[in-house]
């Protein structure tokens, strides 16, 4: 099969043997993979959890069709479905996902928007709604509400029943565009003002829920815009990994700070967290209410390009290969 491997001039089209489906697992053919932010962690040579070096077939998220599944896999998936998958390899012809990891595309959806959906749905469904542990009428802050997962996010707080979304980016291009996903407010988090302007929307409360993409230097303005009892999930780090806090500040508002990754997950704990997340957002999936933005599509021997796009940080939503 032809893929996508990284090797030491960076990442280039390469044949590759096509995965075998262990007894868990789904071998699908891959019609779209989606770029995501840890993709340029593993192509710059460094290792995102297990994943990274040379020989490495990089993509987390893809959609295609079901070709073979073992011996263990539910008879729900069958080969020719159409499927959403996350995992490793997605940058080929072929993938391998645990059964625990797909999801129905359906036919409502084409391979380019389904390949956008799993890990945005995965990781907010589960920021939000398991460790934010969000209930109707409260509020919802997104830190970094631009990129494809914080969209999501968005929408999701609003579909759970969110009293006030209120999303962050520097751009104001971007912050203009965060109303069409839900949000309720657009705040920029370069403005030191902002936590004010947060309290101001949520009543003099403070947020119930944030949800942290950046982390590092907003980490005190987080807590001073969050609520007596909020909860803060640290689920990015785009602004860095160390920052000042302040823990008096902590204290007196007895903030849970939760951080959360899919690096440390075991198998069950993965496909938990798809169960639960298809259990509260299918339905709004199937019916076209749950989306992301597609900015552009390339080719897969394009790789490199849409990679150095992505770095480029120029695009609202999600960039797509095509395979």
């Amino acid at each position: 099969m032809k893929a996508i491997v990284l090797g030491d001039g960076g990442v280039a089209l390469d044949d590759a043997p096509v995965p075998q489906p262990k007894p868990a697992e789904v071998l699908v053919r891959v019609r779209a993979c989606s770029l995501n932010r840890a993709d340029l962690i593993v192509t710059s040579g460094r290792s995102h959890g297990a994943i990274g070096g040379p020989g490495t077939i990089p993509g987390l998220e893809w959609a295609g069709e079901v070709v073979e599944t073992g011996a263990e896999v539910p008879p729900g998936i069958k080969p020719g479905d159409r499927v959403m998958c996350t995992g490793s390899g997605g940058y080929a012809e072929y993938a391998v996902a645990d059964w625990g990891r797909v999801a129905p595309a359906g036919t409502e959806l084409s391979f380019e928007e389904a390949a956008t959906l799993p890990l945005a749905l995965q990781t907010m469904h589960d920021a939000i709604v398991t460790n934010g542990r969000l209930s109707a009428e409260e509020s919802v802050l997104i830190q970094g509400a631009s990129s494809g997962v914080g969209l999501m996010g968005l929408q999701i707080a609003k579909l759970m029943g969110a009293a006030v979304v209120i999303g962050t980016a520097r751009d104001a291009g971007r912050r203009a565009r965060l109303q069409e996903f839900g949000a309720d407010l657009a705040l920029d988090p370069s403005d030191p003002e902002w936590p004010g302007q947060a309290l101001s929307a949520t009543g003099g409360k403070g947020v119930d829920v944030i949800v942290d993409h950046v982390s590092a230097g907003v980490m005190n303005q987080n807590m001073q815009a969050a609520a007596v009892l909020g909860r803060i999930v640290n689920v990015g780090r785009l602004g860095g990994f160390k920052g000042e806090f302040d823990f008096d500040l902590h204290a007196l508002k007895r903030i849970s700070y939760i951080g959360v990754t899919f690096r440390t997950r075991s198998v069950e704990e993965v496909r938990t967290i798809n169960r639960l997340m298809r259990e509260d957002l299918w339905d709004a999936v199937t019916a076209g209410r749950l989306r992301l933005p597609i900015d552009r599509t390339f080719p897969l021997d394009q790789a490199a390009d849409a990679l150095a796009y992505m770095r480029s940080n120029g695009h609202f939503g999600k960039i797509v290969m095509t395979v």
